[in-house]
């Protein structure tokens, strides 16, 4: 019989699937990232081995699983599910537990969840009708630029003159890109008009409390997407180290809640 105490945390999003492992102390000691696929269970089950290998512990030592996120039931390893709202909520609180207002930027959806000094929700929105504002939508864009994913950041830091996109709409925004590069436009002005659409979309969605949080992969991999929203609010944004795993550490940190 194992006497080390894990728990685990599984977020499948539509995008990718996140797999966070704590310890007794709540301590994050194993991780892993994976796109989700077409197959949620097998990816989940990718993440936990991962995860598990890293935190240098076996599957016999989980004390309690939780899943969260679109794909939750598909995660065989869990013992119940949790909602992703909740479980970024009780996430970012865990890193900077006072009232906050998380912006959450995910590959299919954004969400805006507000909590109080207590870690208590006081109100969320969510947005999944429109790929505007999501990770979704600057795949679209990167691809009508014919420029990698991974290098818009970079690009977009490079701005001197930043072109202004008019449309929130995906395919119109892909139409203005389009027109930008017909009249001569530079390309760092354009990805950094495309990462201020996504900003301005998200920012449209709710009012900011004083304490901001960004999470998810969109901002895991797109630093400077903080800088330009910390510019445009003027304040601080605060931003835990591992953005992405917000939601399966909250799943874990329930797991840890409710042992026993």
């Amino acid at each position: 019989m194992s006497l080390k105490k894990i728990y685990v945390g599984t977020d499948v999003g539509s995008s990718r699937t996140k797999v966070a492992i704590l310890n007794a102390n709540k301590d994050l000691i194993g991780y892993a990232v994976e796109k989700s696929g077409t197959d949620f269970s097998v990816t989940a089950q990718t993440c936990l081995k991962a995860s598990l290998e890293m935190a240098r512990v076996t599957s016999k030592d989980i004390t309690k699983s939780i899943s969260t996120g679109y794909g939750r039931k598909n995660v065989l390893f869990a013992d119940e599910t949790k909602t992703e709202i909740g479980c970024h909520a009780k996430g970012c609180y865990h890193f900077f537990p006072t009232s906050l207002t998380i912006i959450d930027i995910g590959g299919q959806d954004n969400k805006i969840v507000k909590i109080d000094e207590k870690g208590r929700r006081t109100g969320f929105k969510m947005n999944r009708k429109c790929a505007a504002g999501t990770g979704a939508f600057l795949e679209e864009m990167s691809a009508r630029l014919d420029i990698p994913l991974e290098e818009m950041d970079g690009l977009a830091a490079q701005s001197q003159n930043m072109v202004k996109l008019g449309s929130f709409c995906t395919v119109f925004s892909a139409t203005e890109v389009l027109e930008n590069i017909r009249q001569g436009k530079k390309v760092t002005d354009i990805v950094k008009g495309v990462f201020f659409s996504v900003i301005k979309r998200v920012l449209e969605m709710d009012a900011l409390t004083e304490n901001v949080v960004m999470t998810g992969g969109v901002v895991a991999h797109n630093p400077y997407l903080v800088k330009m929203t910390e510019e445009i609010i003027g304040r601080k944004i605060l931003v835990p180290l591992h953005p992405q795993l917000t939601g399966a550490v909250g799943a874990a940190l329930y797991a840890r809640e409710n042992d026993g």
